[in-house]
């Protein structure tokens, strides 16, 4: 066998070799996509809301408590509420000043009722979305049905209402929810429905993670 022979047999080695481990890599090689549509899908049916509980609405508000009436003052000059003033007697000792609060026209598209309390409902300001997949565990697809996954996420945008000085003073987690992407860990399990999402948890702590 001469040198170019030899030559041409190595060469012919090597690119079997390479086209294996290629292969190799592609069969171990995670789908990080179908990890975010997992994702983002618990997400979908878990909208990030302005109060913690849903809260009632007509309301009333003593016109002295600062701390009732800021953030319904707030939602009134942003269009959501209609506020009107009332006066309230007290048994024996005269009356008060108090503001009657209402959903507005505008506030009512924005409103997101609660089923299950007539009357109750949130103001929600969209969807969590993923926007990128950083890591994950186990590192390869070795037939894992269990991942935890690390990803960064935020809002994709805040409501016009949500953005205003006025709204983030009176709801300082309005200012949590703007500005820079958030990080996350979720558990991932594999279902017969493909990826299902069963913890999710945050190192930040303050951002805002529905679950």
């Amino acid at each position: 066998m001469n040198r170019r022979t030899n030559i041409k047999t190595i060469l012919v080695a090597a690119s079997a070799g390479l086209l294996l481990w290629g292969a190799g890599c592609r069969k171990n090689a995670v789908d990080t996509g179908a990890f975010k549509s997992a994702i983002n899908n618990y997400y979908s049916s878990r909208p990030v809301c302005l109060w913690a509980n849903p809260v009632k609405f007509p309301a009333q508000a003593d016109t002295n408590n600062e701390e009732q009436t800021k953030g319904w003052d707030a939602l009134t000059d942003a269009g959501l509420l209609q506020r009107s003033s009332a006066e309230k007697k007290r048994f024996l000792v005269g009356s008060k000043q108090v503001n009657d609060y209402d959903l507005s026209d505008k506030g009512r598209s924005d409103w997101k009722a609660d089923p299950s309390q007539p009357g109750y409902g949130n103001f929600c300001m969209g969807n969590p979305e993923v926007s990128s997949i950083d890591s994950y565990n186990p590192p390869n697809d070795s037939g894992a049905t269990q991942y935890t996954v690390n990803y960064h996420y935020g809002l994709s945008h805040l409501p016009d209402w949500a953005s205003s000085a006025e709204m983030q003073s009176a709801f300082p987690k309005l200012s949590a929810l703007s500005g820079n992407q958030k990080t996350a860990t979720a558990t991932l399990n594999k279902s017969d429905n493909g990826w299902q999402v069963s913890n999710v948890t945050s190192p930040e702590g303050g951002a805002p993670l529905p679950q």
